[in-house]
């Protein structure tokens, strides 16, 4: 029943980011203003409208579809918000293995091993939970997660996620990647990577499992992913979104999304 009731909910949480999509794409620079009026601006200064602060918070933030936004990432309250349950100081010592791929602070030096700095801990927990079952499959990562205890688990997610935010250096020098990422088309049901991801990828909803962040993520790992789900051979999305978003788009556009990407 559980099941049935969270599919729904994605289905329908889905279906509305589509339907929202349909009026953006007539013209983005100013949604918010035709949708809401008066109650909001798309101007350069922080918006603090209350329609505003429903979706991005006290921080005034604007317009997803602009790319103009005020982040406050690595405050100390975001940072235990994004940690979850475990505790950080114990996943330090906990994580020291961890850190021989994925660096000390959650940067690895390889491009195809994933940054973890700043990740939502919950996120990174379900993903050693389904190396663990074998819902995603990596040599190395199902052998790892088989030896780690659900405690453990949390305490080391805690850890990566309590570093600085993983980060580009903000060059946004693909500009087919920067269009995709924010802006759907819903003729061949590609949705804009910023509803479910936030402003740069650096994330929307703090705790979630299902939308992790991406931006300052390796270019390399990104792309790796992006086909992985295309081509079926990761599927661990819920209600196997990330499959049907990849699909929608080719490889050579999958390739700009995740330059894009890398460099936020």
């Amino acid at each position: 029943m559980f099941q049935i009731t969270f599919s729904l909910t994605l289905l329908l949480y889905i279906a509305g980011l589509f339907a929202a999509n349909s009026a953006f794409a007539q013209n983005e620079e100013n949604t918010l203003s035709k949708l809401f009026g008066d109650q909001v601006n798309t101007t350069n200064e922080k918006n603090t409208s209350a329609v505003c602060r429903g979706c991005h918070g006290e921080d005034g933030e604007l317009n997803p579809l602009t790319g103009r936004v005020h982040h406050s990432n690595d405050s100390p309250d975001a940072i235990k918000l994004r940690s979850g349950p475990g505790d950080p100081e114990a996943g330090r010592e906990k994580s020291l293995l961890c850190q021989g791929c994925h660096g000390e602070d959650g940067t690895s030096f390889d491009t195809k091993v994933p940054k973890l700095a700043g990740q939502y801990g919950e996120y990174i927990s379900k993903q050693l939970r389904n190396y663990q079952t074998g819902v995603r499959s990596h040599q190395i990562m199902n052998a790892m997660a088989a030896t780690i205890s659900d405690e453990d688990l949390d305490d080391i997610s805690a850890y990566f996620a309590s570093q600085p935010r993983m980060d580009g250096n903000d060059s946004r020098n693909n500009p087919v990647g920067q269009h995709l990422f924010f802006h759907s088309d819903t003729s061949r049901a590609h949705m804009a990577c910023v509803n479910c991801h936030g402003i740069s990828g650096k994330g929307l909803t703090p705790g979630t499992v299902m939308f992790p962040v991406i931006g300052g993520q390796h270019k390399d790992y990104l792309l790796a992913q992006l086909l992985a789900f295309k081509y079926d051979d990761r599927v661990n999305s819920p209600n196997a979104i990330m499959n049907k978003v990849a699909r929608a788009l080719s490889d050579e556009e999958l390739d700009a999304i995740a330059d894009y990407l890398a460099e936020q």
